[in-house]
């Protein structure tokens, strides 16, 4: 059975970009346009990992992950951070709320999927 990996992110392009290149990879993907459609999604599925964009609307993806770390069933799964931004003091902040990984935009296809599965065996 294959793993399923959510995909949070509000820009089409970036969701539809990892979306082909996952299930290229054999993985099932979820999809999401933010952090609270993302919490609506998880409600009960089972979901092998995260890959979230840090900024979005509504909820962004640090608000996500912290929320995620906190809920029994999910706390555990990995988290792959998306975002433009590079700087150490957001990646200090990215790694105590909970993300394992972190990867700068715009990402290759083959790239993503070598993060995750280096993060979702």
């Amino acid at each position: 059975m294959a793993k399923t990996i959510l995909v949070v992110d509000d820009s089409d392009i970036t969701r539809l970009l990892a979306t082909r290149a996952l299930k290229a990879a054999g993985y099932e993907v979820i999809e999401a346009e933010d952090g609270k459609a993302a919490l609506a999604f998880l409600d009960g599925r089972s979901v092998s990992m995260v890959v979230c964009d840090w900024s979005m609307p509504v909820m962004d993806g640090i608000e996500l992950v912290r929320t995620i770390k906190t809920m029994p069933a999910y706390k555990h799964i990995p988290i792959l951070m998306l975002t433009i931004a590079d700087e150490d003091e957001m990646l200090e902040m990215a790694k105590s709320s909970g993300v394992d990984a972190w990867m700068t935009k715009p990402f290759t296809p083959l790239g993503l999927v070598t993060a995750v599965k280096k993060l979702c065996p």
